[in-house]
């Protein structure tokens, strides 16, 4: 209802404007807005050109008898409505015309009087005027005079100034009132390039000769590093009033003031912790010469500017040293805001030239230069671990497994925290830094991307130069200082390398999409600066390749020990077996070596072992049936021939179905050490092949092989494969020998017992 009110309130104002606009307008077509120009529609009844017979169709075609009424009623209103609107203006119009009237009348009864005022105001006027003129007319003359000793009284003053001026600049020497005595001489010199070779000579002279005291003063006062570059500016601004040569003072303040900003060392007191004040007092003083100097020389902008940048130049170099160091992020942010607030207060003074231009590059280059220092702390503290590895040995004994938790801790929760420290950086609010944003984003991307890189390239160098294949492999090893370790080092880089590429690397990249995924404005076209795929799988592949060289140098270490067995003795000459050779001792005690190795480093497998899988079933049903063939050789002591055709059948059947050697290697203990007895009785048996053997010989062989298999069940975990292999190699030395006559069983248990009796005698020891 409210609504309703206000829209006919509304509708009534604007029908009463249109009236008073119409009524007063002089030419109603004239205003755009005017409801009656000859636009309007011939039915509108507010227009001009309104037409009864046309609006009374319109109105008779579209509205009921009903409307019509009711359009009736509201016309009626309407014209009520409108002449009690047209009546309140013509009453608002007759008073505002009689109080119109009123006030003609009351102003010009007041203006009746004016005019005889006026002519009285002007008699008097020219009255005062008159009795002016006669006074200076009366008192010209005396006027004359007085200024006229006036003057000569001036005069008179000038010359007792002139006669008292070398006095007056003894005093100021002795008050060292320069200024006083500067203003003094400038004051007195026109009177000298006029009078001074004539009347005042002598004052000339004493007046010099003080001035030539006062200069010698003020030079002192402007090169002395003890004043304050106030008084310094204030000595350089006298000497120029004196004519003092501007090109030598200029130069002479210049070598002084860059003398002064080389030593100053604001951002060194900061890097030692000094107090806040002391570089802050260093930056005024520096400010305030830079504007003590543009007052006394307004063309040294070149010159101070080169300055002030030179400046800058040589604290930035201070700041990429000290970065080069194991600082945190607060420490360079710490360096850096002294050196911005430094630039900021030269702008002020150096309005021209802006040094914050200057100032971010080498703010970029600076926090560039911290990243990378950052990364490169990282890959130092990981190879310092490895390190540790390389110097096992003798009174220095460090465990593998502290090494490989150490390297793991320190990429991982290293750069973790290389991370944080940077985006510490992000966070904080100084400009300078804030402009490096999206810059230093991609910075820390590269740089995880170059620190992957890097430590592959570290890994390889722990190995030497030229490791690509085995045989180099073996002769590093041979060559390297600390030989015992190094196998274990390729141990430990191996599981690192495995870390590093199945585990490090994605949560690394999930903490750079949290923090760091805002750069990229270098141009990078394929999305982020550091690309996991392609660095996870250098380092998968690393880590096989790791691991299977660490097999390959452990294999050939054994393999040097067994090709020193075979080519010592003469096998042709053997004597008869009284005990287990050595070297198998030796070859138990390298593999005993390899499993602690292991077992510090990689994880057991879990599975199911393989103990009885089809191949090491029938292999192991082939080694039964060779010992009852060997048995029955024994036993029936049949003839040579007969015993070599029956093995050489035997030696057919057993190359029918082999056992897979060379399989891949797992990251596990199991599969390492049993990888690493196949490739060694492999080694076995291929020594065994180029030898020739008497009948002592073989036996000893036998003797050897059959005392391996208890202690290698105990190490090995597929026993069929290792019993196959141990076959082969007894296969071998039939097939090498000149009358392959085995042991009596009761003798070989008897001497295998013995040996085994050692061998636990031996451990109880140790344990």
């Amino acid at each position: 209802m409210d609504t309703d009110d206000e829209t006919l309130l509304d509708e009534k104002a604007r029908r009463t404007r249109d009236l008073l606009a119409s009524f007063y307008s002089p030419i109603p077509s004239a205003s755009s807005n005017n409801p009656f120009s000859k636009h309007a529609s011939p039915d509108d009844i507010n227009s001009s050109s309104f037409q009864p017979d046309q609006y009374m169709k319109i109105m008779a075609r579209k509205s009921s008898l009903e409307g019509l009424l009711q359009r009736h009623v509201e016309m009626v209103a309407e014209i009520k409505n409108l002449d009690t609107d047209l009546q309140m203006l013509v009453y608002e119009n007759y008073n505002k015309f009689i109080c119109a009237t009123d006030t003609i009348k009351r102003m010009k009864s007041n203006i009746l009087g004016m005019e005889e005022n006026m002519e009285q105001l002007l008699e008097r006027i020219m009255s005062v005027q008159s009795r002016s003129d006669s006074v200076n007319t009366s008192l010209c003359e005396n006027r004359e005079h007085i200024e006229k000793m006036h003057r000569t009284c001036n005069l008179l003053r000038k010359i007792q100034f002139i006669y008292d001026l070398p006095d007056r600049l003894g005093k100021c020497i002795k008050s060292e009132a320069y200024a006083d005595a500067v203003r003094f001489y400038i004051g007195a010199m026109p009177i000298f390039k006029a009078y001074g070779d004539s009347s005042f000579q002598d004052c000339k002279r004493a007046s010099e000769e003080a001035i030539a005291i006062i200069v010698k003063n003020l030079q002192g006062k402007v090169f002395s590093d003890s004043e304050s570059m106030q008084v310094r500016a204030e000595a350089a601004v006298l000497l120029k009033q004196l004519n003092f040569p501007a090109d030598y003072l200029k130069t002479k303040l210049l070598e002084k003031l860059e003398l002064s900003l080389r030593d100053m060392q604001f951002i060194t007191a900061v890097m030692e912790n000094d107090s806040p004040s002391a570089h802050e007092a260093s930056i005024h003083e520096l400010v305030e010469a830079i504007r003590a100097f543009r007052v006394i020389f307004p063309d040294s902008e070149k010159q101070l500017v080169q300055l002030a940048q030179d400046l800058l130049t040589k604290h930035f170099l201070i700041i990429e040293e000290y970065v080069k160091t194991r600082i945190c992020s607060e420490d360079l942010l710490g360096v850096l805001r002294v050196i911005w607030n430094a630039v900021l207060r030269m702008d002020e003074v150096l309005e021209e030239v802006s040094l914050s231009n200057h100032s971010l590059e080498a703010t970029k280059d600076a926090v560039k230069l911290y990243i990378r220092s950052a990364f490169s702390h990282l890959t130092q503290d990981i190879s310092d671990h490895l390190l540790k590895v390389l110097k096992r040995g003798g009174a220095e004994e460090y465990s593998l497994e502290v090494a490989l938790d150490a390297s793991i801790k320190a990429v991982f929760d290293g750069g973790r925290n290389v991370l944080l420290d940077i985006h510490k950086i992000l966070e904080d609010n100084l400009e300078i830094v804030d402009k490096l944003r999206e810059l230093i984003i991609d910075w820390v991307q590269q740089g995880y991307q170059d620190f992957f890189r890097e430590l592959e390239v570290q890994f390889i160098s722990f190995l030497g130069r030229n490791n690509s294949s085995a045989t180099q492999s073996h002769g590093l090893m041979e060559g390297a200082q600390g030989v015992k370790a190094f196998p274990s080092l390729v141990l430990v880089l191996a599981q690192l390398s495995a870390f590093i590429g199945q585990t490090a690397i994605p949560k690394i990249t999930e903490e750079l999409a949290a923090s760091f995924s805002q750069g990229s404005v270098g141009g990078y076209e394929y999305g982020l600066s550091f690309v996991p795929g392609v660095i996870s799988q250098k380092f998968r592949a690393a880590g096989e390749k790791f691991l299977q060289l660490y097999i390959n140098m452990r294999t050939q270490k054994i393999s040097l020990l067994l090709k020193k067995r075979f080519a010592t003795p003469n096998w042709v000459k053997h004597k008869e077996p009284r005990e287990v050779h050595m070297f198998v001792d030796l070859f138990l005690q390298e593999l005993k070596i390899t499993g602690n190795e292991v077992k510090q480093i990689l994880p057991q497998d879990l599975t199911k072992h393989r103990r009885a899988d089809s191949n090491g079933s029938s292999a192991s049903s082939r080694s039964n049936s060779f010992r009852e063939e060997k048995e029955k050789l024994s036993r029936s002591n049949i003839q040579k021939g007969r015993s070599q055709q029956l093995l050489e059948t035997h030696l057919a059947k057993l190359f029918k179905q082999k056992v897979e050697i060379f399989t891949k290697v797992e990251y596990t203990q199991e599969s390492v050490v049993m990888t690493i007895v196949k490739l060694c009785l492999k080694s076995l048996q291929e020594y065994v092949r180029i030898q020739t053997f008497n009948r002592s010989g073989f036996q000893q062989i036998q003797l050897d092989i059959q005392f391996l298999r208890t202690p290698l069940k105990e190490i090995v975990e597929d026993e069929a494969a290792m019993d196959f292999l141990l076959d082969e190699v007894i296969v071998a030395a039939v097939e090498r020998s000149l009358d392959p006559i085995p042991l009596e069983l009761p003798i070989l248990d008897r001497l295998v017992q013995a040996k085994l009796a050692q061998h636990r005698k031996q451990d109880l020891i140790s344990s």
